[in-house]
Order: structure tokens, then C-alpha cells, then sequence
């Protein structure tokens, strides 16, 4: 059985993983940080206990990215002839459907707290010689768990997009959006202090809420992705223009009278078939190989293609 043809990134591109190698590194270091700060100063916060859920989750698509970026790599076998591309879907489908999954189990155990009233106090610290409102060491941790991590998804975005990495540019929203978290958090914090028994509840809601949406929002498209849709850009909000670059160039060549096309996504790459119909007999391998040639110089994701000509006689 024949195997894809290995795959490697441009050259110009390698830059471009190491960086997003590094961020996603450092990412995973950054969440351990907040993960042991959340969990030496959230007491009985619900909202702070959800917060600390959320970073927890949050290491999932780094470590994905991580994997998936070994795998992808692997030449074609004979057991998986396609090659290994898809790793990078299957990374994205497994961040999202636990970021979805927990989600909607913490905006369940939110809403629970929520009906039953449950009242939650803050206690204080001795800090120098002196009693401290914890709230205070809460707040502090919230704000590290909010400004570095919308930083990193920033810089994840233009690495994402280059790449044409869903799953890292998932993750880089995610990050971006942490301050929402943080806030809500933050609310439930203040809102304990000012005697407001629901606010803990509330911020717990609202965070889980924005958990089980990006987790929703992500299942969705990596589902698709497998179903073989249609190529789309990393941001999902259209179809990628590459197949019909790629369908406009090869109906350009002079002796091609009609042409259609076929692509899907193999995580980082498209596979897809061509179909040409000669205006005039003429040298079949040779025709061959100018489609392929002209299909793969229009994008680095056009990966592995089967050409179906037609002559006539």
C-alpha cells in the first residue's frame, strides 16, 4: 500500500513552531504557578475553586500541542498510509471536549451552591507580624492569573494563524479570555467581603459558563474537521481561499478545458483530488505533474493530491 509522502514545514516556517514550542513551554510552566497559588489561598471559595478548575483544564491543549506536534510528524506506514497529520485534530477534539465536559459539571455544582444559599466566609492570614483580610492575598493571585495569561494568547495568535494550528489557536483564545475568569472571580471575592453571600456562587456560574462555551464552540469544529468538511481558516468564521486559489490556477494552464476539485484538512495540511479535462491529447505524465506542481506552489498546506485526467482521443 502506498503512504502519503512525509511532510515538514517550510523552512520559513520552522522559526515559527520553535516560538510556539517555547510559548506553549512556558505556558504550562506559568499555569503550574497559578494552579499552586489558587490552591494555597482559595480557602472555600467556590468561585476561586472554579478558577482553580479552570487553569487546571487549561493545561490540556498545551500538552496536546505538544504531542501532537511528535506525531504529526511520523511518515506514512502501511497501517496508516494517510500518515499522521490528523494528531493535530485529535489533540483539538480531546482539549475541547474536556474543557466542555468539566464545564458543564462546574456550572452544575455552581447553580447547586447557588439554590441551596450556601454561605461562604473569608478568613484572615497573619502576614509580617500582621492579621490580613485573605481576600486581599486572593485578589493578588487573580491578578497573576489574568495578566501573563492574556499576554500568551496574544502571542500565540499570530503563531496559530501561520501555522494553521486550531488547536494552538484555540488555546490561545482561551488564554486571552482568562481575564473574564479572573474577574468573575475577583467578583465572588469582593462580593463575599461587602456580605453579598451570592456573589461566590455567581462568579462561579459565570466562569463555568465561559468554560463549557469555549469548550461548545471548539468540540464543534474539531467534530467537523474529522467529518471532513470543507478547509477553514484557524478562526473558523470562513472557508479557507486556498482550494479556490488552487482551482483558478490550474484552469489558467492553456490546455485544460475544465477542472474541479475536492480538499478536506488533515490537521496542519489539505488532501484533496483534482479533476482536469484536456482541450487536446498531449503527454498525460507530464500534464500530471504541472497540475501538481501548480496546486502545491499556490500553499504549503497542499499536501497530498490525487490528479484524475481526461483526453480526448
Amino acid at each position: 500500500m502506498r503512504a502519503t509522502r512525509e511532510h515538514e514545514l517550510p523552512a520559513e516556517l520552522q522559526p515559527v513552531l520553535q516560538r510556539a514550542r517555547r510559548l506553549e513551554w512556558a505556558t504550562i510552566a506559568y499555569l503550574l504557578s497559578v494552579i499552586v497559588l489558587l490552591g494555597l489561598v482559595m480557602g472555600s471559595s467556590q468561585a476561586l475553586r472554579t478558577a482553580w478548575v479552570e487553569d487546571v483544564l487549561s493545561l490540556v491543549p498545551p500538552i496536546g500541542f505538544l504531542i501532537a506536534d511528535r506525531v504529526r510528524r511520523r511518515p506514512g506506514t502501511r497501517r496508516f498510509p494517510y500518515g499522521f497529520h490528523r494528531a493535530v485534530t485529535v489533540a483539538y477534539l480531546m482539549s475541547s471536549f474536556t474543557i466542555f465536559a468539566f464545564g458543564g459539571i462546574l456550572l452544575a455544582d455552581g447553580a447547586v451552591h447557588l439554590a441551596r444559599g450556601e454561605r461562604v466566609s473569608i478568613g484572615a492570614l497573619e502576614l509580617f507580624g500582621r492579621t490580613v483580610w485573605q481576600g486581599w492575598a486572593m485578589l493578588l493571585v487573580l491578578v497573576w492569573a489574568i495578566v501573563p495569561a492574556v499576554v500568551l494568547g496574544r502571542l500565540k495568535l499570530g503563531p496559530a494563524r501561520r501555522l494553521h494550528d486550531k488547536s494552538l489557536y484555540a488555546d490561545a483564545r482561551m488564554n486571552k479570555a482568562d481575564w473574564l475568569s479572573g474577574a468573575a472571580a475577583g467578583f465572588g471575592v469582593v462580593g463575599i467581603g461587602l456580605g453579598w453571600w451570592w456573589a461566590d456562587a455567581v462568579g462561579a456560574i459565570v466562569i463555568s459558563i465561559d468554560i463549557a462555551a469555549d469548550g461548545w464552540k471548539n468540540l464543534g469544529a474539531a467534530i467537523a474537521d474529522l467529518m471532513d468538511r470543507v478547509p477553514m481558516r484557524v478562526e473558523h468564521d470562513r472557508e479557507s481561499q486556498v482550494p479556490e486559489e488552487v482551482l483558478d490556477r490550474v484552469r489558467a494552464l492553456h490546455w485544460v478545458e475544465r477542472a474541479e476539485l475536492r480538499f478536506r484538512e488533515h490537521g496542519h495540511v489539505y488532501f484533496g483530488e483534482i479533476w482536469v479535462a484536456a482541450r487536446q491529447p498531449g503527454d498525460a505524465a507530464a500534464r500530471t505533474q504541472e497540475v501538481l506542481r501548480v496546486a502545491r506552489g499556490v500553499d504549503w498546506r497542499v499536501h497530498d493530491l490525487v490528479v484524475q485526467l481526461e483526453q480526448p482521443e
